[in-house]
């Protein structure tokens, strides 16, 4: 099982940046997706999930800023990362799950991708 993050980089406060990450190895089809992030100094922290039926969660900090999306046809889920804020620079990581979200809408992930450096300057 393979998860490649790409499309991170930089940006200036108030900018877009969308990560892309191409998932093989599983199918896709039956596994709710996720992006966490750890910035410096800082714990791991969730970003947003979707599922399979595309029903998606955001954290607080990043809802109506960042959008979660999957594409089935390219094996792909992407987040469209508006309005950037400083505190969003982090290593952002994809992640796919088998099991559905709990009563806290939390999901337990099975696969991790290595992790995209995003840099937000102010």
């Amino acid at each position: 099982v393979q998860l490649v993050e790409s499309g991170g980089g930089s940006a200036q406060a108030g900018g877009s940046l969308r990560l892309s990450c191409v998932v093989s190895g599983l199918t896709f089809a039956y596994y709710g997706m996720g992006w966490l992030r750890q910035g410096p100094g800082k714990e791991r922290e969730f970003v947003a999930d979707i599922s399979w039926s595309s029903t998606t969660v955001y954290a607080d900090s990043v809802k109506g800023r960042f959008t979660i999306s999957r594409d089935s046809a390219k094996n792909t889920v992407y987040l469209q990362m508006d309005s950037l804020k400083p505190e969003d620079k982090a290593f952002y990581y994809c992640a796919a799950g088998r099991t559905l979200r709990d009563d806290n809408n939390s999901r337990k992930y099975d696969y991790w991708g290595k992790g995209h450096k995003v840099t937000v300057s102010s």
